[in-house]
């Protein structure tokens, strides 16, 4: 099968893969036309010059946080399982905020395997550029691929 890079008996406890990005502003317009995500603390430099998140002013835009997520499901969806997985659930803690600049690396790695059903339990992790932790989470996909 075209685009296969593993089948699920292939796939092992710990492998892992991950996928870096630097954020743009133009990745923001586009993920907010896109999304209809128009919060202006993503798109709005005036207003987020004057917003404080606590006594702590942000001084400029952040990414929306789906966007770390959206680096996620790329890197499961291309490396790790790879094409022909389903996602089936994802949990997210937004830890700190990404900045225009900030080349966030989203890191899987596998968990669990259910034989049975097919499932692929993956730890889930975001960082910036400084190995912070943006994000981090738990997947969990059902991948039913077989080389025939």
């Amino acid at each position: 099968m075209k685009g296969i890079l593993y089948t699920f008996d292939e796939l092992s406890l710990g492998m892992s893969a991950s996928l870096s990005r630097t954020v743009t502003r133009g990745d923001i317009t586009r993920f907010a036309e896109v999304t209809g995500d128009h919060n202006p603390i993503h798109v709005d430099e005036e207003f987020v010059r004057e917003f404080c998140l606590g006594k702590k002013p942000l001084g400029q835009n952040i990414a929306h946080g789906m966007f770390g997520a959206g680096i996620l499901s790329a890197v499961l969806g291309t490396k790790l399982p790879g094409p022909g997985g389903v996602y089936m659930e994802q949990t997210l803690s937004f830890k700190k905020p990404v900045f225009i600049g900030d080349t966030i690396t989203g890191k899987v790695e596998i968990v669990n395997l259910n034989r049975e059903k097919y499932h692929i339990r993956l730890s889930t992790v975001c960082v910036n550029q400084d190995e912070t932790v943006v994000i981090d989470g738990f997947a969990l996909l059902y991948f039913r691929i077989a080389r025939i």
